[in-house]
């Protein structure tokens, strides 16, 4: 007596990893502009939602995977590119003012712009009235926007309320730019 079994075989469950590179093949297609906005979110929202891998080949079959050359080119451009931007901005940091930051035992915040009664007065157009504050709290020092209508940077970005500063940190206020210096 000969007896049969039957095992049924589901397909491999999906890995994470196999789910982040169709992912990233995703992004990637809609970074070259290959893939519209809303096909973009509407694949991705199919990719999240896969369970198979031959779902996730549907997805992304239209779209070019990265080789090994191509992630090696891009890797060394990002690279060099980082470089140049890096050495471009200690370049200019070493040109730029210095702006002294107040003895830590200050109790007073440095109140800066166009008004005569700020302690540091700067008479450029693009610097508001009253622009923006230093102060030292918890020991760092914290930098605090006051609403100006040109905006104070930090390293480049724009400070929404207020960003912790330290020496060395670039800072601009308007088109007024500076670098912090404890001497």
């Amino acid at each position: 007596m000969t007896s049969s079994f039957e095992f049924n075989t589901y397909p491999a469950r999906l890995s994470d990893v196999e789910r982040d590179r169709a992912l990233k093949v995703l992004r990637d297609g809609a970074a070259m502009g290959r893939l519209s906005h809303d096909t973009f979110i509407r694949r991705m929202e199919l990719a999240l939602a896969a369970r198979r891998s031959d779902e996730l080949a549907v997805l992304t079959a239209d779209l070019p995977s990265e080789n090994r050359f191509s992630r090696a080119l891009f890797g060394t451009v990002e690279a060099v590119s980082g470089f140049t931007v890096r050495l471009r901005r200690a370049w200019q940091a070493e040109r730029l003012p210095k702006l002294l930051l107040p003895h830590p035992g200050t109790a007073r915040a440095l109140r800066i712009g166009r008004d005569p009664a700020s302690g540091l007065r700067l008479t450029h157009d693009s610097v508001s009235r009253v622009h923006a504050e230093l102060s030292r709290q918890g020991g760092v020092w914290i930098l605090r926007d006051l609403g100006s209508t040109n905006g104070t940077t930090v390293n480049g970005r724009r400070v929404i309320g207020a960003a912790v500063v330290r020496e060395g940190d670039q800072v601009a206020f308007g088109l007024m730019a500076f670098r912090l210096s404890v001497n």
